[in-house]
């Protein structure tokens, strides 16, 4: 049996993080951050929801599921008393992470431009709207 890995730390995302804004999702907006939070290993849905409180059960599931089928992440039943299914990132899953780096590092150095610019565009009308 593995080691467990350290507790995901419930403030791993910023509350305040504008996720839905950035310009690229992978898959939708949760998808990106059940990547980060599975990158050290396998983890229970309950322990996904710490630090993703802000996603509905219902959501975070349909979430995982979608990620299964795409190939990003395996669902492990452990046959044990009480029940225990993991969750973990397959190999495709993990070759994402160099990406979402990537986007995290971009957004932190683009993030206000992109902001303003979606300031000023909601700021014209329809007949100044470019495109």
């Amino acid at each position: 049996m593995a080691a467990a890995a350290e507790p995901l730390d419930p403030d791993m995302f910023d509350p305040m993080c504008p996720s839905g804004a950035l310009p690229f999702q992978i898959g939708d907006k949760w998808t990106g951050m059940v990547l980060l939070c599975l990158r050290d290993g396998p983890r229970r849905f309950t322990e996904l929801r710490v630090p993703l409180r802000a996603v509905t059960p219902k959501v975070l599931a349909a979430t995982l599921r979608a990620m299964r089928r795409d190939g990003l992440v395996e669902r492990t039943e452990h046959a044990e008393n009480p029940p225990r299914v993991e969750y973990a990132l397959t190999p495709l899953g993990h070759s994402l992470l160099p990406v979402i780096a990537a986007f995290r590092a971009w957004s932190g150095a683009h993030l206000p431009e992109l902001l303003a610019a979606r300031a000023a565009f909601a700021g014209t009308t329809d007949a100044t709207r470019p495109g």
